[in-house]
């Protein structure tokens, strides 16, 4: 069974409801963006049923989990956004409720930090989404001291940010470089084509299923595991200057 939750609270909670009242033998969760409250997670867990966690997991919860190296995805972008020359970099940040937004954050401010670049929390900016996207942007645009860089925290959020800087007439990456996070189709298709760090989703996905199963089949008797992917930063297009920086 598959329960899409639309990033909203109230239809995960459900979901695990209905998961529940069908006697499944386990459950595969990456939670919603609005989850701040986890007793359903723990109901799970009340009912004797093995839960897994995949890319965005419950800190609160001790289970198996299939986590991202989000910080040092994020670092890598970010360092590789400095190489290229950009000084003012964005970062189009993530729930903070959620790991993986504190931990692409916590990537960026490192980057900053080890290249001593002031940080400015005026570049650290609550934007998804693309209806996010559409409204931060062009108010970044308009700032005095535009930024030549963006970091989004996704991929969604990457891809409607350079449309909204290409209808503003600027030029990517020559005017301003942008970087996503998550590697999917959409970098493909973006013109130019997006730089984007890879979560390896698929190997998310198997490695998950491998920790459920084995959860089902040995219940109890194994200690809980943490599997944490790498990333790969992908360079394309939307970062692609001329000149790089040594």
């Amino acid at each position: 069974m598959f329960c899409q939750s639309s990033e909203l609270y109230a239809r995960e909670v459900k979901s695990v409801e209905t998961l529940l009242s069908t006697r499944v033998d386990g459950i595969l969760i990456s939670i919603s963006k609005a989850t701040e409250n986890f007793d359903h997670f723990r109901k799970i867990q009340d009912n004797g049923i093995p839960l897994v966690f995949f890319d965005r997991v419950c800190d609160e919860i001790d289970t198996d989990r299939v986590i991202v190296d989000d910080e040092t995805g994020a670092y890598e972008a970010v360092n590789h956004l400095i190489a290229i020359g950009c000084k003012n970099i964005v970062h189009l940040s993530g729930p903070q409720n959620l790991l993986i937004g504190k931990n692409r954050e916590n990537g960026y401010l490192r980057a900053l930090r080890d290249h001593n670049i002031p940080v400015n929390r005026n570049n650290i900016i609550r934007c998804d989404s693309r209806e996010d996207a559409d409204l931060v942007i062009p108010e970044l645009l308009k700032r005095t001291v535009r930024p030549d860089g963006i970091f989004a925290v996704n991929d969604m959020t990457a891809a409607a940010t350079m449309r909204v800087i290409l209808n503003n007439g600027y030029r990517i990456p020559e005017d301003i470089a942008v970087v996503g996070f998550t590697g999917e189709l959409i970098s493909e298709i973006t013109n130019p084509t997006l730089t984007s760090v890879s979560q390896h989703g698929y190997l998310i996905g198997k490695e998950a299923i491998m920790l459920l199963i084995n959860r089902i089949e040995n219940k109890n008797n194994i200690p809980f595991q943490t599997k944490i992917i790498k990333t790969e930063l992908i360079i394309k297009g939307s970062t692609l200057r001329d000149k790089v920086r040594e």
